[in-house]
């Protein structure tokens, strides 16, 4: 039993072995759950790609749970029907400003961000979660882009190499990499790179 009212000794005793306060608080910290939230615009419509998102979904808030990560929120922003391209842009980032957690990390996903690797990336969770970070907030935006104001906010812009993808498969693929970065995080053998 450790009896420290506010960890100011540079060690405790616990079961007759001296463990460092350093220690106590990474190991409580890690206990703290981080929510992670996906924020996309417009909806998967039922079928192949839908299953494949919901199916690494559930992976990933699987393995998760052992990690500190608290859920997977799949939050899905509804596309602007505005005429011109500047109009759907901002009515879209306002959307996705409501929804993003406070003091949440934001992620973009963005075809001129930066070519990120798994083991990177399942760094970052890591390293977010141990910030004390509530929620790591993904956002894929519509067609048109994200507003530059949301843009600027970023953390992270993250890219899936130079080619445009469907938003569907970048879904998809996100949900695949958050699951594949918890399992190198768990020590998994799904990620053998």
């Amino acid at each position: 039993m450790i009896i420290a009212g506010d960890f100011a000794p540079a060690a405790a005793v616990a079961r007759g072995r001296f463990v460092e306060v350093r220690l106590l608080m990474s190991a409580f910290t890690a206990w703290l759950p981080m929510r992670v939230v996906i924020a996309a615009v417009g909806r998967l419509k039922q079928g192949p790609e839908r299953e494949i998102a919901a199916a690494y979904r559930k992976r990933a808030q699987t393995i998760g749970r052992g990690l500190g990560f608290r859920d997977i929120e799949l939050i899905e922003i509804r596309e602007s029907r505005a005429q011109d391209a500047e109009r759907r842009r901002t009515e879209e980032s306002i959307a996705i400003a409501n929804v993003i957690p406070e003091r949440a990390i934001l992620a973009i996903l963005d075809e001129r961000g930066d070519n990120v690797d798994s083991a990177a990336l399942a760094g970052l969770l890591r390293a977010w979660r141990a910030e004390d970070r509530p929620a790591a907030c993904f956002v894929i935006g519509g067609a048109d882009g994200l507003a530059p104001s949301l843009r600027e906010r970023a953390k992270l812009k993250l890219a899936f190499g130079a080619v445009t993808w469907p938003h569907q498969l970048v879904r998809i693929m996100l949900l695949e990499q958050i699951y594949r970065a918890g399992t190198i995080l768990a020590g998994h053998p799904y990620h053998r790179g």
